[in-house]
């Protein structure tokens, strides 16, 4: 159910939320109010779900986390939108011990590598064939 809750929450939070916070040419007040309730309205059945439980389905990492984790995690670490502080991303603790419980894990750190083509050349792996690809070929040694 939290992977059909992601597909759910994540385009409010993404194409509402993100959109009109960070990305709309113009900013107008009634739109980011709305999306951030919905927001914050979302962290919090996350916050009180997490303060039970280690991770989503219980004590176990599942592709829950990994689906949810990109969107909700990063916004309450700071690393989508710049909004950690507008969202107050302080007062979700669980949400944050989650999250960087996640972060914590050196096949999520990896995973946040692939594919990535924006901040620092050595957290950015362009191609991935093999475990080595990590070691030899991020964007700064190519």
């Amino acid at each position: 159910s939290w992977l059909f809750w992601q597909m759910g929450s994540a385009p409010i939070l993404g194409g509402g939320f993100g959109h009109f916070y960070a990305y709309a040419p113009e900013k107008y007040q009634y739109p980011i109010d709305r999306y951030t309730m919905e927001v914050k309205r979302q962290l919090d059945v996350l916050n009180r779900h997490l303060e039970n439980n280690t991770y989503l389905c219980g004590n176990e990492y599942t592709i829950a986390d990994m689906a949810v984790h990109p969107w909700y995690g990063a916004l309450v670490l700071n690393k989508v939108y710049d909004a950690a502080e507008f969202i107050s991303a302080h007062e979700y603790e669980h949400v944050l011990r989650w999250a960087n419980a996640l972060m914590a894990r050196p096949a999520v750190r990896r995973g946040l590598m692939v594919n990535r083509t924006w901040g620092n050349e050595a957290g950015q792996l362009h191609e991935r064939h093999d475990a080595s690809d990590f070691e030899l070929k991020t964007a700064d040694k190519l």
